[in-house]
Order: structure tokens, then sequence, then C-alpha cells
């Protein structure tokens, strides 16, 4: 689950304050900081979503094929189901993943696969850092006008098990490259924002062993709510949003599949109660949604978000 732990009496102070969180996370950058975080251009707040299973909405992905619609989950316990919806939050529809189980959803990607396009599940959270292994889901990207409003079952869903080579660690991040592979972020609970890849080919086996790829150099600040709640590759393939509740990172995806600081992103002070997911409409604008809070339900944002400074 990705709810950020904070006492019950903070949370009526940060919506009354409009998020004092990020506030705090704008004041904490401070001069050393090598990154240069800018307002997120021209945002503003176009929906919140219609479908009252999405308040623990986590994550986001825009239809590779279909205009339009975006796809989203939701947390921990919550349905084996994507949902079909828009930047307004409109229903358009759920998809049932035949034989998975959310165990604790994080991310929906979009990627290559044999079968065409498929939408990505990462089934990686993990609040205490116990579980053994994780659980990747693939399915081809359904039709939305093949939707009702009763949820479909989906023909074939694929699973990955995926283990790390260093122990257990709390995922939300993710996201496919035009490869194929699936790249993972750890949230950074404990030991760094940590990069690992799970090769296109993997899904050829039952499990596999994640690639571990380095840390990102971002400054923790967990005590601030500085951790990653998701991250997403630009339509070009060149760079990669990775997102905290609070702030987006750029990095410059390489040959390699590494990740090469930008040292530019963007603030999202006050514009979110919990921010958790993100994806690009094109190559600078992002799509964020967050969780709803304090009986209000999740909000769908748009905005720019560029690796230079003009």
């Amino acid at each position: 689950m990705s709810r950020l732990r904070l006492s019950r009496g903070w949370l009526p102070a940060a919506a009354a304050l409009g998020l004092g969180l990020a506030a705090l996370l704008r004041s904490s950058a401070g001069a050393q900081s090598p990154w240069s975080l800018l307002p997120l251009e021209g945002a503003r707040r176009t929906g919140t979503f219609r479908d009252p299973r999405l308040v623990e909405n986590s994550g986001v992905i825009p239809s590779r094929t279909q205009p339009g619609i975006l796809w989203t989950l939701a947390d921990s316990d919550g349905p084996a189901r994507i949902f079909a919806t828009d930047t307004l939050g409109e229903d358009r529809g759920s998809f049932r993943l035949r034989g998975a189980r959310n165990v604790d959803w994080e991310a929906i990607s979009a990627g290559r696969c044999e079968a065409g396009i498929c939408l990505y599940v990462a089934d990686t959270g993990d609040n205490l850092e116990q579980r053994q292994s994780v659980q990747l889901y693939r399915i081809r990207e359904p039709r939305v006008d093949s939707l009702g409003r009763e949820p479909r079952t989906s023909s074939r869903v694929e699973r990955l098990e995926v283990r790390y080579p260093d122990g257990s660690h709390d995922v939300e991040a993710a996201f496919v490259d035009g490869q194929g592979d699936v790249h993972l972020i750890s949230k950074g609970r404990t030991s760094g924002f940590r990069h690992y890849r799970v090769p296109a080919g993997a899904w050829s086996a039952p499990a596999t062993v994640a690639q571990p790829l380095g840390v990102l150099t971002i400054e923790e600040g967990r005590s601030l709510g500085r951790l990653v709640t998701d991250a997403a590759i630009s339509p070009n393939g060149r760079l990669v949003a990775v997102r905290t509740y609070a702030e987006i990172f750029l990095f410059h995806f390489t040959g390699r599949g590494t990740l090469r600081p930008a040292w530019m992103g963007c603030r999202l002070a006050g514009l979110e109660l919990q921010g958790e997911g993100v994806a690009w409409l094109d190559d600078s604008t992002v799509v964020l949604t967050s969780e709803g809070i304090l009986g209000m339900p999740g909000t769908i944002s748009l905005g720019r978000c560029s690796s230079t400074s003009s």
C-alpha cells in the first residue's frame, strides 16, 4: 500500500494549509542540491476519479492505441482489475485479470510484447520489506469499447515471479522501455532509490531475478516525504520522470538502460494531497494522479515538465 504514514491529527492540518508537506519539500531543496526543481508549468487539475474503487488509486498510463484513454489501478487488497478512465476521471469500464491477485499493486505501464502492445501491472508493494518475491502481470491492451459497467475478464494473463538479488524492497515505480524491459525503482525506505531491470526475455520462464542497475542520485529525505511513488518513460524514450509525493526528478535514459540525472525537475507543491502516479502524454506533458484522502476523491492533473531551463 502506498499511503503516506502520518498521524491522524496532521492530516486535517495538511488539507487546511494546502499540503504543508509539499511546502516543506520545496524549502528543503536547499542551495547545496545539484537539482533544479521548477514549478510545474501550466499545472491544472482536470478531474477526479468517478469510480469509488479508485480511492486508493496507484499509477497511471495513457493508452498506446486508444487516444484519450488512461489506464489505472487500485492499491493493495483492491480488486484484481485495471480501470479505464480519461483526464476528467470518467468511468470507462474495468477489466478483470483472470488468475491474478492484488497483494499490493503499485504501478501500471505499457510496452511491447509478443501480442503487440501490452499493459504491465507491478504487484511490487512491500511496506514492511518482507516479501520473498513479487509479481509482474501483463495482458494485451483491451479495447475500451468492449467494456461495460460489469468488469470483463481477460482471456490470457501472463505472470512473472521476480526476486531481488539483495533482499526485499518496497517498489512503487515501474516503467517499460522500448525493448520491452521492465524497470523497477525502490521507494527509498531503507537503502536509497535502487534501480532494477527485468529483461523482456525473462517472460519465457516462470521466475527471474531482477538485475541491479545502481542507485539513483536523489538526496534522501524520508522525514519530509521524499519517497518514490512512480516513474514513467517519455514517448521518445529519452527521458524518465521519477516522482515522489511532491516532486518530479528527470533522468536521461541511456543506451545501457541506466538513468543519468538531467539535474532538472519539477515541484508539485499544493497540487495534490497525496500524489502517486505519473505518466507522459507527450514528450513534455505529464499526467499526475493522486489518492483520495479525507473523504475526497483522487485527482487527475496535467502540466509540463522540461529537462531544460528555457
